[in-house]
């Protein structure tokens, strides 16, 4: 099979399997939430009872603008999904990720709600925290591997996580803040009795809030395929580390999310920026000097 053939198959199956493989994440999350709190937890299968629910419901939407940048939020995350697994310019594929989070808040500030006012507020304080992070990442696998191709990122002699081992832990630091996982879940989060009780989200019911809820499932296998892509070298073997490595991160999420108490945007902003100027600066430094 041509190279263009393996790119078209690995797009369609994002495209296909991503929300598959996000639900289960999802349900699993759930149920070892459920365990670290001495709960029995609902079913893995019930984010998919919950979608399908939610699309039988009435759509009574504030704004018809609304539905229509949620729809605009879904196509350009699985846009980054579908140009990371093609093998394409892992830069622009933050760039659309970018893109997406910026419908998302548009979304969120058009039906006026002052819980939504505030959750869009608290957003685009998130954005400002990670941003800088996940471009430094993809700046990391450039000066380790010499491309921005994730197709020859994975054909590398060897894993970028050799070079860039502090590009990873901030990498992994800004995912609780993209997994919208305790401490970080300011702008919404998976349990409504907050005190902006579903921030971004609060206005979205029925297939608003479907459509949300699924485009949250690719972003997140998008984002765990980027964890992957630090272990992928052209050794097969690596496919299994990459896949050991995704679902210790996986756990550690969870873990953290169940043992800390949210904090304040300034404190998140502070924190975010520490780690990406201590991990991802110094370990730009320390590239920059070898190459020299």
């Amino acid at each position: 099979m041509t190279e263009q053939g393996i790119r078209f198959i690995a797009m369609l199956l994002y495209i296909v399997g991503a929300p598959i493989i996000g639900g289960l994440l999802d349900g699993l999350d759930r149920k070892i939430s459920a365990r670290m709190q001495g709960r029995k937890g609902p079913s893995i299968l019930q984010p998919f009872y919950d979608v399908a629910k939610l699309t039988q419901k009435q759509l009574l939407a504030v704004n018809k603008f609304q539905l229509l940048m949620v729809m605009s939020y879904l196509f350009f995350v699985i846009l980054s999904g579908v140009l990371f697994f093609g093998g394409f310019d892992i830069l622009m594929c933050f760039f659309s990720l970018s893109t997406a989070a910026m419908f998302l808040i548009l979304a969120s500030t058009s039906t006026h709600s002052p819980f939504s006012t505030i959750g869009t507020h608290r957003e685009m304080a998130q954005m400002m925290s990670y941003e800088p992070m996940e471009l430094l990442t993809a700046v990391g696998f450039y000066l380790a591997t010499g491309t921005f191709a994730v197709s020859d990122i994975v054909q590398a002699k060897y894993p970028a996580i050799m070079f860039a081992p502090g590009f990873f832990i901030g990498f992994i630091f800004v995912l609780t803040i993209k997994f919208r996982k305790s401490p970080f879940d300011l702008s919404t989060t998976h349990h409504a009795h907050q005190e902006v009780v579903k921030g971004v989200t609060t206005e979205m019911v029925g297939i608003e809030y479907a459509v949300t809820t699924v485009t949250e499932w690719y972003e997140n296998v998008f984002l765990l395929g980027v964890v992957a892509l630090f272990f992928i070298n052209s050794n097969p073997i690596s496919y299994l580390v990459a896949a050991v490595a995704v679902l210790v991160v996986f756990f550690i999420e969870i873990l953290i999310d169940n043992t800390s108490a949210r904090v304040k945007w300034q404190l998140m902003l502070k924190m975010a920026w520490g780690v990406t100027l201590v991990t991802g600066g110094l370990n730009l430094f320390i590239l920059e000097l070898i190459k020299r």
